[in-house]
This record gives C-alpha cells, structure tokens and sequence, in this order.
C-alpha cells in the first residue's frame, strides 16, 4: 500500500503542476478578460489534487520510513543533521504545506467581489509563490535528495 500511495503521490504532483502552470498562463494572460467559470472550475480542480495530495503526504509522513517513524528511530537530532532525513521530515512537509496554504489564499480570491483584473493579479501572485516553492521542495531526481526516485 505504500508504494502505490507513493506513486499517486507522485501522479498528483504531475496533475498539480499542470494546472497550476495553466491556472497561472490563464492569469497571466487575462488583461481585462472577466474572471469567468473556466477559471474558477481551473482553481477549483487544483484545488482538490492539492488537498488529495496534502492528505497522502500526511498519511505517508506519520506512517512511512522518511517521516514520524524516522524521528522516533533516530531522534530529531540526528535526523536533523542528515540532508536527505531532515527534507523529507521538515523540509519538504513544511515546503509542500505552505504552498497549499498558498494556493487555497490564491483560490479564495475567486469568490471575493472585487474588479476583476484584481482577481487575476492576485491569484497570479500567489499562485506563482505556490509553484516556485513546490518546484524547490520537490525531491527531483537530479537532486541530492529525490537520487534513484525516478521522475513518477
């Protein structure tokens, strides 16, 4: 089970990057264009495989061998001072979280009644805040930290 949750995990972190880089070239491009149901629907989706991804990380987190499990084995001390224990137990679960947090703020701007060319420059914003941290706290595999995990 916990491979397979892994590789939905992963999966997800595909579906995630690719709305949000449309959710962003949406926003980018709008101009005036009115904030329309295309893209609330867009923020809606991304949205939810933010949230499924967050409730499989955290399962994977108090549950697999890189998070809780880890800290209780080894202490925090020593996880702490290992690079590849210490993403995986703060780093990546802190990383991952606030962009979450990010892209829900950046939602929330569809339903507030402002003009909407602020709705766009504000879900834009955070939008790309929320993209540039996934993209660091991210265990690619060209990383010291995502080595031999493979690209899914």
């Amino acid at each position: 089970m916990e491979t397979g949750l892994l590789h939905l995990h992963s999966l997800l972190r595909w579906i995630v990057l690719v709305l949000l880089v449309v959710a962003i070239f949406r926003h980018l491009t709008a101009g005036n264009r009115i904030f329309n149901a295309t893209d609330k629907k867009l923020g809606l989706f991304l949205l939810i495989c933010c949230d499924l991804m967050l409730a499989i990380g955290f399962y994977q987190w108090f549950t697999g061998p890189l998070g809780l499990k880890n800290i209780n084995l080894l202490g925090m001390k020593e996880v702490m001072s290992d690079s590849i224990y210490r993403f995986f137990a703060a780093e990546h679960f802190a990383g991952m979280f606030i962009a979450i947090v990010l892209v829900h703020v950046g939602r929330s701007f569809a339903k507030k009644s402002t003009p909407d060319t602020v709705k766009h420059q504000r879900t834009l914003v955070f939008f790309l805040l929320s993209l540039l941290i996934i993209l660091v706290s991210t265990p690619w595999p060209f990383r010291e930290v995502g080595f031999g995990r493979g690209w899914f």
